[in-house]
């Protein structure tokens, strides 16, 4: 009973440490914060792939930094726009004649020009009148047409500076040369590529213009994607949220139902140990029963040899055999009050205890799922009212402005496809014009060259003019030739320069200059410039929005919620903010009293049983097992065989002294049999009252531990189930809802960020900007400044070649050398110019 006392106040004590140290862990664990489950990320933008369009050719622009510094010294002015507005806005040409003031201003803006085609003009008309004179001239032996040439010392001088000039002459006009047929082949090949880069750029906008719907659509769909996923979460909140308030329970209920289940499985092996035990003690009663009826029969055979009459001296063993026998009674009656304990916890049924409370565990979930599903069906009703608002954007989008966009190019397209024919054709005679002055050109340098490599290789200083070899004179007329071809061809070639240059000159300076440095894009930007261009209006925004600016946005691949100033027509703000659906969501999650019927873990009755257990358990006094056993183990029956023994000895009849021997051996034969039979049986009942008081001490603690667990748990559940419940539900909801908010942030940093980068558009503009200016137009002026370099060069040519002409050419008249002055004698070199 001492034990038991002891027992109930210890326990006492320790169920009530353990309940606080319990509820202590389960407020810590209400306001630790709890991270949601990580929601699918939205699929991240995917930009559409472009064609490259900006790989540019070196050859197109290889003479652009010469032609352009000379346009921009002859057109130093700046882009006209006060010039252009007010020529645009005359009816027709007989008003820009009219105008005086207004001619004016157009002569004086274009003086440059006007000076250089004047330059043109005179050389159009000099050249031709010049040669006709100079021919007539010649005719008449005038001019050096006389076929006589003076000698003097210093006529090989004259003749090598002459030759030199020529030839220097000659090279710069071959350069020129050549500088026309590459730059007339940058034309060709620019046009044959300009429908492929022209049909790229066209394709990269209708890719742009495909891929903003699609970018638009798929941050719609995103939202579908966290609407779904929110709302398969809300069907799924009986395993979601029970979960998680099983995972808030088991920090309690498992020690608790830990602490029954190991009762239960000490109980079982206790009674499978005091089973054991009775076994061991039943065998061991019938070992000393067996033992003590052959003690009895030895007794009795040594009492009748003692009590024969010629036994000499047997009467002093006689009350030592009348004591003589085995004392093996063991009380078993603590045992049996044992039993009855551990049988009154068998019928508390333990493991139906256990059973009822994991049922219990296991239906939270679906008792969860029970009380919500009103709140959930009306909450999957706001969501497809989310998804009816964010679908809007798709609405509110212009997007159908890009539909007129698209019909634009595919008639730019179909235009082009239809030029393409003529244009073909148009350029194949450019070229083949071009193609046709530039060996014209060649031709007169190739005269050129011919005279200068065929007379100082025919001439011989020495020799007479009028003896000059048929090489030398064949130099000589291919200079003549040179001269004539420059004569007859150069001021008509002067005419094509002439229109090359103003056609191209003012396209460069009114088109590509203020292309490239913006001034174009400010002209179009002009009010009322070009009729129904206010992409303001058209967008229904507050304010114009200029070409200029839309360029430069598109320049930096700015999304087009910022190019467009999408702000102004669409409350993003608005229709991304689903708080006001989110709201009654959650107010409606708060209402909803989600409750969970209590459980009780033991019964009283159970609880006074498991109460009463130690008090029973006590019962069992191992040492009085003990002590009965040493008593047991004591006998030692050698003792009266060896006093036997020395009472056979003194024996004079033989008789008697066998007898007594005999008597000696059997009693050592029984104590044989004790050591072998009932010592070994002693030791293992020893060893099995050893470990049953063993397992006795663990289910007194074990008891100790299941009353104060069970009572802590029991005292948890009743007091913070329903808390617990509302907290676990509060933070379900706040779960789903982050994951529209985390949406919202999403879908507005990609609207606002990412969809609709129209850098294609602004590398349209480039591309277009680049085959006509860079390409077309450069390639074009350069043929052009080629051709008038040679044309400029064609008039020193003329006159160095005509002069040395005649130191070649073979004379008809011989001069007479009468200076009496004798001439030096110059050897004549093999393969070396005179």
């Amino acid at each position: 009973m001492g034990l038991s006392w002891r027992w109930q106040g210890s326990a006492g004590a320790f169920r009530a440490t353990v309940g606080l140290l319990l509820l202590g862990l389960s407020v810590a664990q209400s306001i630790s914060p709890q991270s949601c489950p990580a929601a699918a990320a939205p699929q991240a933008l995917v930009q559409p792939h472009y064609q490259d369009t900006e790989g540019k050719d070196s050859s197109a622009g290889f003479m652009a930094p010469f032609v352009q510094s000379f346009l921009n010294t002859v057109q130093p002015n700046p882009f006209p726009k006060d010039l252009i507005l007010k020529l645009l806005k005359l009816q027709d040409y007989k008003q820009v004649q009219s105008d005086q003031e207004l001619l004016k201003e157009v002569l004086v803006y274009e003086v440059g020009f006007l000076v250089c085609v004047a330059i043109g003009i005179v050389y159009i008309v000099l050249v031709p009148v010049v040669g006709f004179f100079l021919a007539c001239c010649r005719c008449c032996g005038n001019c050096g047409g006389k076929m006589y040439q003076k000698q003097t010392s210093s006529i090989n001088c004259r003749r090598r500076t002459l030759y030199w000039t020529t030839f220097v002459t000659t090279v710069i006009i071959l350069a020129g040369n050549i500088c026309m047929f590459k730059s007339n082949e940058a034309v060709k090949v620019c046009v044959d590529q300009s429908q492929v880069k022209l049909n790229q750029t066209i394709d990269n906008i209708r890719s742009f213009l495909t891929a903003v719907p699609q970018q638009v659509n798929h941050v719609v769909n995103e939202s579908f994607t966290t609407v779904e996923e929110v709302s398969r979460n809300l069907d799924a909140i009986g395993p979601q949220l029970g979960a998680e308030v099983k995972e808030r329970f088991r920090g309690t209920l498992d020690p608790a139902l830990n602490s029954v289940r190991l009762l239960d499985q000490e109980t079982v092996n206790a009674n499978l140990q005091l089973n054991t035990l009775n076994s061991s003690l039943a065998q061991l009663q019938s070992s000393t029963d067996r033992l003590q009826a052959n003690v009895t029969n030895v007794r009795n055979q040594i009492n009748q040899t003692l009590s024969k009459p010629n036994c000499i001296g047997c009467n002093i063993l006689q009350p030592e055999l009348q004591n003589l026998k085995l004392d093996t009674s063991i009380d078993t009656s603590s045992l049996n009050e044992f039993q009855s304990a551990l049988d009154e916890i068998k019928k508390t049924n333990l493991k139906s205890q256990i059973k009822k409370v994991e049922d219990y565990f296991h239906s939270i979930p679906q008792r969860i799922t029970n009380e919500t599903k009103d709140v959930v069906q009306s909450s999957k009703q706001m969501l497809d009212n989310i998804k009816t608002q964010i679908s809007q954007v798709t609405n509110n989008i212009p997007l159908s402005a890009l539909n007129n966009v698209f019909e634009t190019l595919n008639q730019a397209q179909r235009q082009i496809d239809m030029a393409t024919s003529e244009v073909e054709r148009a350029e194949n005679i450019r070229w083949a014009v071009c193609v046709a002055l530039s060996c014209v050109v060649l031709l007169v340098v190739v005269c050129s060259l011919l005279g200068l490599v065929l007379g100082p290789l025919g001439l011989s200083p020495k020799s007479n003019p009028t003896e000059r070899s048929s090489t030398a004179d064949c130099g000589g007329t291919f200079l003549m030739m040179s001269a004539g071809f420059s004569f007859l061809f150069s001021w008509l070639f002067m005419i094509a320069v002439l229109v090359l240059f103003l056609l191209g000159g003012n396209v460069y300076t009114l088109v590509c200059r203020p292309w490239s440095n913006g001034r174009l894009l400010e002209f179009i930007d002009t009010p009322g410039l070009i009729p129904g261009l206010d992409i303001g209006s058209t967008l229904g925004l507050k304010n114009n929005i200029s070409i200029s600016a839309i360029y430069s946005d598109c320049e930096k691949n700015q999304p087009l919620w910022t190019t467009l100033h999408l702000n102004e027509l669409v409350n993003l703000d608005d229709l991304l903010n689903v708080s006001k659906y989110t709201q009654q969501i959650q107010q409606h999650f708060e209402d909803t009293d989600i409750t969970l019927s209590s459980v009780t873990l033991l019964s009283p009755e159970v609880k006074n049983q498991l109460s009463s257990f130690p008090s029973k358990a006590s019962s069992i006094d191992t040492t009085a097992f003990i002590q009965q056993m040493n008593s047991i183990s004591s006998i030692n029956l050698n003792t009266t065989a060896e006093k036997l023994d020395i009472l056979a000895n003194t024996q004079p009849n033989s008789d008697i002294q066998k007898e007594l021997q005999n008597g000696a051996r059997d009693l050592r034969q029984i104590q044989a049999d004790i050591e072998t039979t009932i010592i070994p049986q002693l030791k293992n009942l020893n060893s099995t009252i050893k470990s049953l008081g063993s397992i006795v001490e663990k289910i007194n603690g074990t008891v100790g531990e299941v009353l104060s667990n069970v009572g802590a748990a029991q005292d948890f559940l009743n007091t913070n189930t329903t808390q617990i419940v509302k907290t676990e539900s509060r933070k379900f909801m706040d779960c789903q809802l982050s994951y529209f908010i985390m949406y919202a942030d999403w879908a507005n940093i990609t609207i606002t960020q990412q969809v609709g980068r129209c850098g294609p558009v602004a590398e349209a503009v480039d591309s277009v900007e680049f085959i006509v200016c860079s390409h077309m137009v450069e390639s074009l002026n350069a043929f052009w400044f080629s051709l008038g370099w040679c044309l400029i060069f064609f008039i020193p040519s003329i006159i160095f070649v005509i002069k040395l002409a005649k130191y070649y050419r073979r004379m008809k008249y011989s001069d007479v050398y009468d200076d009496h002055i004798p001439m030096n004698h110059i050897p004549r070199p093999q393969m070396k110019f005179s």
